[in-house]
């Protein structure tokens, strides 16, 4: 399929979703998932296989503590990969009236936000494989339940395109993947050339260019923003960051085992990885983590709008909690200390027609 044949392939789910149905959901999402679709979770959910563990780990649960819940799709990508993969690429923002409690988050009764990255590999007319991020620590925050650090970036609901062509794409866009990917390449450089001018930020990026990080990173306005508040500390405290790709101008020797798969539109590119990046914790300086040397694997979910060769903004989606879960750090065990002085019980709103005496 062409990337309009798997968008349009793609509108059923989209539906089912914008307005979550419990009772009908089931049937509706039926036609995209066997019982062998290789679904990827970000921490806690994992890895699994099939539209029934899909539905009773990830989105029941979500619908029943976010009863009005709706998916709402900011930028959908379609597209063969390099491998001759074809791939689904979505960001958007799960909202609803948070009412009961989800992974032990307390309600807020108030409508909430959560970025989520979803990509979905298809074959023979059915999902076979899904990765997705969603960006809990953001739901956390809203409820005055993040137990870590405080992100350096600023908090805010993640916005569409500034261009609101992102359900709109079209057009090849391979020249805006090759700027990504020599952007990507640049960044490589360093620390082995101590000297940080060496990435050439400003050849690749707009200067007044929008990095929306996740939660506990934040967004970063500016090559100085990105700067400040991720580029910085992630790499003082990780020079050793590697990455897997098929691209030969971004490929680690002993990092072939790591796959990612890219999809280039119009002014658009998004790449997905299982994970796509090892590292190890040599020094301070990024989310309070200790120096700990602890080698890890980070699952990041990326898409990118390039505007007149520079690219303009930057949705990048990590999964954080699957980090601190690798140096033993059980964040929700944290937030469970924070419910002992909190009441987590179910929410009940009344209609708002109710006469106060």
């Amino acid at each position: 399929m062409n990337s309009e044949e798997l968008k349009k392939y793609f509108v059923d789910y989209q539906l089912t979703l914008q307005t979550c149905n419990q009772a009908s959901i089931n049937n509706s999402l039926k036609k995209y998932f066997s019982n062998n679709s290789l679904i990827h979770f970000c921490h806690p959910f994992g890895t699994f296989n099939g539209l029934d563990n899909l539905l009773s780990k990830c989105l029941l649960p979500l619908i029943e503590s976010i009863p009005d819940l709706e998916r709402r799709d900011m930028i959908v990508m379609a597209g063969t990969t390099p491998e001759g993969k074809e791939w689904i690429g979505t960001m958007g923002n799960y909202m609803g009236t948070f009412l009961k409690p989800f992974l032990d988050i307390p309600p807020t009764g108030n409508l909430i936000h959560m970025r989520y990255h979803e990509f979905f590999q298809i074959e023979d007319n059915q999902i076979t494989e899904m990765q997705s991020i969603w960006d809990l620590p953001e739901l956390m925050m809203q409820a005055n339940s993040w137990p870590m650090v405080p992100q350096l970036g600023a908090f805010l609901c993640t916005p569409s395109p500034m261009t609101g062509d992102g359900l709109t794409i079209t057009g090849d866009g391979k020249k805006n993947l090759d700027h990504v990917i020599d952007m990507l390449h640049g960044l490589s450089k360093h620390p082995s050339n101590p000297d940080p001018k060496i990435m050439e930020l400003e050849k690749y990026w707009h200067p007044q260019v929008n990095w929306y990080g996740p939660a506990g990173i934040g967004t970063g306005r500016g090559i100085a923003g990105f700067r400040h508040w991720h580029q910085i500390p992630f790499l003082r405290a990780m020079p050793d960051r590697k990455g897997g790709s098929s691209n030969e101008k971004l490929a680690f020797e002993g990092m072939e085992d790591l796959q990612t798969h890219w999809i280039h539109e119009g002014n658009y590119v998004c790449e997905t990885g299982w994970p796509n990046m090892r590292l190890t914790i040599t020094n301070d300086g990024w989310m309070g983590i200790a120096p700990s040397k602890q080698p890890l694997e980070m699952r990041s979910l990326d898409f990118w709008r390039v505007e007149n060769g520079l690219i303009r903004e930057n949705w990048v989606l990590i999964d954080l909690l699957d980090i601190y879960r690798q140096i033993n750090v059980d964040v929700f065990d944290r937030i469970k200390e924070f419910n002992k002085a909190k009441n987590i019980g179910k929410i009940n709103l009344t209609d708002g027609l109710n006469v106060i005496k």
